[in-house]
């Protein structure tokens, strides 16, 4: 029987999706499957689905080899799973946040308060990094609502876009820790599923570096030609194309999409024209 590598990803939730999305953009067929589990049809890899915050403990156990999940599950979880790759979706961060116009200018306000969180351990952490003793509240949802119903004086949550904070009168005052969606991987996977998981990885690789680059064309002066690559700083030497109109070329390169930004003004300066910018759908380095 064929090894397959055994990843569980979120059952429902904001990640599953993104998750998903990866996964068929590195090539994977997924069968239909059931609600715990799916098979790809073109690469040796079963999908398990499960709830989030037992991911962890399932790959510590060996049910799965592998895991697609926040980097801030695994920190509150503490199970023997590493994080191996980012994968630059889901981000968020988990954050103190007090009622608005409450006078918090330092961690050590929170000496003594009560404290609403699904993250205890890393509250904890927090708190003891800082010397602050505080009463935790561990709640499974709707942290925000806490202070307002009189449960705690302060929440411990993920915020992404601060929302959420907002409707709740409720303003964002500290930083633990800042989290991503991530390859999560037991320490010690079997010498297969490792083989097949290193195979997903240079997929996943070059779909994350294509995502984070374009294709960039213009049209340029040929007399403009050496002052526009000095411009540019994408990959080696660009490409350089003679036009069917006598004196001018199209340059052809790579660049990071954030890049683009700082130089655009630069290049029409330059002379450059008809710049098009072009998605990559993979990029193999």
């Amino acid at each position: 029987m064929q090894n397959r590598l055994k990843i569980a990803i979120q059952k429902d939730g904001r990640l599953k999706e993104g998750s998903l999305q990866i996964l068929r953009e590195c090539g994977i067929s997924l069968d239909n499957g059931d609600s715990l589990r799916a098979q790809a049809r073109n690469f040796p890899l079963d999908i398990l689905y499960l709830r989030n915050s037992d991911i962890p403990q399932y790959v510590e156990d060996g049910v799965a080899d592998a895991c697609i999940i926040g980097e801030n599950t695994l920190v509150e979880k503490q199970k023997n799973v590493e994080v191996i790759l980012p994968l630059g979706f889901a981000r968020c961060r988990l954050s103190i946040a007090v009622p608005k116009n409450t006078p918090y200018e330092s961690p050590q306000f929170l000496q003594g308060k009560r404290i609403a969180t699904s993250y205890p351990n890393s509250l904890q952490q927090f708190l003891t990094q800082h010397n602050i003793e505080a009463e935790i509240h561990e709640i499974s949802g709707s942290v925000e609502i806490a202070p307002n119903i009189g449960l705690a004086d302060v929440i411990c949550d993920l915020v992404s876009t601060g929302g959420t904070l907002f409707q709740n009168g409720l303003e964002e005052k500290d930083v633990l820790l800042k989290s991503e969606a991530c390859i999560g991987v037991r320490k010690n996977i079997s010498t297969e599923a490792q083989a097949i998981l290193d195979k997903l990885l240079f997929r996943i690789k070059s779909v994350l570096t294509a995502r984070n680059n374009k294709y960039l064309l213009m049209n340029a002066p040929n007399d403009q030609v050496n002052d526009i690559i000095e411009i540019l700083p994408g990959m080696k030497s660009p490409t350089v194309v003679p036009l069917a109109m006598e004196g001018w070329c199209s340059i052809h390169t790579v660049i990071s999409e954030d890049r683009f930004w700082d130089i655009i003004d630069r290049l029409k300066d330059a002379g450059a024209q008809g710049i098009l910018i072009v998605p990559i759908e993979k990029m193999i380095l």
